[in-house]
C-alpha cells in the first residue's frame, strides 16, 4: 500500500460507518405528528380539527404569512379540540397550521431567578438578561400526601407588629389577605417582603395593573427587597391563559426552593384575580356559570393553587402563603372570599374605615383569626392577645356612648380599662412602612401594654 491509497481507504471507512448509521436510524420507527388545522375563533376561543393533544399540553398555531404563537389545550368536544392563546391572537386566519407540540407547560426554575422579575411563562421582564435555571418542573405540582407533610410548629417572623403579636403565623401556614381596593395590601405586602425572617420571598402580581408592577417593584419591594426575591408579573392586560400560569408558576418557583430545603414567603396577590382568568377560560369553551357566574370548574382550581403551599415532608422546607383576595364592594362574603376562607388557615382583613382614619395598616383584629396560633404561640402569649382583642372590641362596642358622655367613668371597670388603654393599643397596631418588628420586640411591647390591667 503507498502513501496515496491510505487517506482513500480512511475516507472510504468513514463513509461506511455513517451508512451504517443511516440505516439504523432508517430503521427505528419515527413518530409521526399529525398536524390539524384552526376551523373557527370566537372571543378567546380557537377550535381545531384532524389533530388530537392532550389536556394542558401545547399546540402551535401557524399563519400563513409564517408567524406562530403559543395556544394551550383547555378542552375539547368530539373531533374538536379547544385552545387558548398565550400571545396575542391578531393576525389568525382560517384554515391556519395547529401543530401539536406533545409538551405540557414546564416551569423553568433555578437560583439565577433571585433579584428578577418575569412574566406567567418564565420570561425576563427587568432586560437585565438572561435568566440561568436549573431544571424544568411541572407548572401545575405534584401532589403532596398530607401525610408526610411536617406540622406547623414554629412561627414565621414577618416584621409586622400587629401581625406577629395578634394574629401569629407559623412557618408553612396558608393566610388569606382580604381587602377591598385602595387600603394598603399593596404596602402590607411590600413591608413583609422586606422584613420577613424567610430565607426566599416569591411574589406573584396576577392581574393587575401594568403600572402598580413597576411601583411596587421600585418602590414598595426595593433594590434590599428585591435581592431574595423574585417577581412573577402578568398584569391585567395579558391573556387570561398568561394570568393562570403566573399564579402557578410562582407557586412552582416557590415549590423548587421549598425542596432545597429553605423557607419561602410566597405572597400572591391576588387569588381574585386568578379565579377571574379561569372564569373567563371556563366561559369562553361554553362552561356553565354558576354562582355569581363563577363555573363550578374555579372552585376546584382555588384548593389545587392553595394545598401546594405548605410545609415538606419532615427536615424540608416550607412555603408560608399569603393569597390577597379582593373584596368587591368591600363584600366579604362575595363566593371567591367564601371558598378561599374555606381552604386557607386563617384571614387577616383590611378595614377601610380605619385606612381613611390614617390607621396604617388597616388590620381589623376583631374581624381576622389565625387558626394556627394555638400550635405555634405560648400559653402567655394567647392570654396577652384574648386580652389586646377584648379590650379593642369592648371600647368598639360602646364607643358611641363613650363618643357622646353617655358613659359614666366607674360603671365597668372593662370599659374603665378600654377607655385608658385605647390610645396605647392603636399605637401598638400602627406601624410605618419603613419600621420592621420583630416577633420579640413584638411580644415585648405586647407586654408592656398590660392589658389584663395586672401591674
Amino acid at each position: 500500500m503507498n502513501a496515496r491509497q491510505a487517506p482513500e481507504i480512511n475516507r472510504s471507512k468513514l463513509w461506511l460507518e455513517k451508512l451504517h448509521t443511516y440505516t439504523e436510524k432508517s430503521h427505528e420507527p419515527t413518530e409521526l405528528i399529525v398536524e390539524g388545522t384552526l376551523s373557527r375563533m370566537v372571543g378567546l376561543t380557537l377550535e381545531a380539527v384532524g389533530c388530537r393533544a392532550a389536556i394542558g399540553s401545547r399546540c402551535l398555531v401557524e399563519n400563513k404569512n409564517g408567524s406562530q404563537i403559543e395556544a394551550e389545550v383547555v378542552g375539547f368536544s368530539g373531533e374538536r379540540i379547544y385552545l387558548m392563546p398565550i400571545g396575542d391572537p391578531q393576525g389568525l386566519e382560517p384554515d391556519c397550521r395547529v401543530i401539536p407540540l406533545g409538551t405540557n407547560s414546564l416551569a423553568k426554575v433555578g437560583f439565577g431567578l433571585l433579584g428578577r422579575v418575569v412574566d406567567g411563562s418564565g420570561k425576563a421582564l427587568d432586560g437585565k438578561g438572561p435568566i440561568k435555571t436549573d431544571a424544568k418542573v411541572s407548572l401545575t405540582g405534584v401532589p403532596m400526601n398530607p401525610l408526610n407533610r411536617n406540622p406547623i410548629r414554629e412561627p414565621l417572623d414577618v416584621g409586622i407588629r400587629a401581625i406577629n403579636a395578634v394574629l401569629s403565623v407559623g412557618r408553612g401556614q396558608r393566610m388569606g389577605l382580604f381587602a377591598g381596593t385602595g387600603v394598603g395590601k399593596s404596602v402590607l405586602l411590600g413591608m413583609m417582603t422586606k422584613y420577613t425572617s424567610a430565607d426566599v420571598v416569591v411574589v406573584g402580581l396576577i392581574g393587575e395593573r401594568g403600572r402598580e408592577v413597576k411601583e411596587f417593584v421600585q418602590k414598595i419591594l426595593g433594590e434590599d427587597g428585591l435581592k431574595k426575591a423574585v417577581v412573577v408579573a402578568t398584569p391585567a392586560d395579558y391573556s387570561p391563559l398568561m394570568r393562570a400560569n403566573g399564579a402557578m408558576l410562582a407557586t412552582s418557583i416557590a415549590e423548587y426552593f421549598r425542596s432545597q430545603g429553605l423557607d419561602v414567603l410566597l405572597l400572591m396577590d391576588s387569588l381574585t384575580r386568578f379565579a377571574q382568568a379561569h372564569r373567563e377560560i371556563a366561559l369562553a369553551i361554553d362552561e356553565p356559570p354558576a354562582t355569581k357566574g363563577y363555573p363550578p370548574s374555579v372552585f376546584a382550581k382555588l384548593p389545587a393553587l392553595v394545598e401546594r403551599a405548605g410545609n415538606a415532608d419532615v427536615g424540608g422546607g416550607s412555603i408560608t402563603a399569603f393569597y390577597t383576595v379582593l373584596a368587591e364592594g368591600d363584600d366579604t362574603n362575595d363566593p371567591i372570599a367564601d371558598a378561599a376562607r374555606g381552604v386557607l388557615d386563617g384571614h387577616i382583613v383590611l378595614s377601610r374605615t380605619l385606612a381613611e382614619s390614617g390607621h396604617y395598616p388597616a388590620i381589623d383584629i376583631e374581624a381576622s383569626v389565625s387558626r394556627v396560633m394555638p400550635d405555634i404561640a405560648t400559653e402567655r402569649h394567647i392570654k396577652l392577645a384574648n386580652d389586646l382583642r377584648q379590650l379593642y372590641s369592648l371600647y368598639q362596642q360602646n364607643r358611641d356612648l363613650i363618643n357622646v358622655g353617655a358613659y359614666q367613668k366607674g360603671t365597668d371597670p372593662r370599659i374603665d380599662l378600654a377607655i385608658e388603654k385605647q390610645l396605647e393599643i392603636l399605637h401598638f397596631l400602627q406601624q410605618s412602612m419603613n419600621e420592621a418588628v420583630d416577633i420579640e420586640k413584638s411580644l415585648s411591647d405586647l407586654e408592656q401594654l398590660q392589658c389584663s390591667g395586672s401591674r
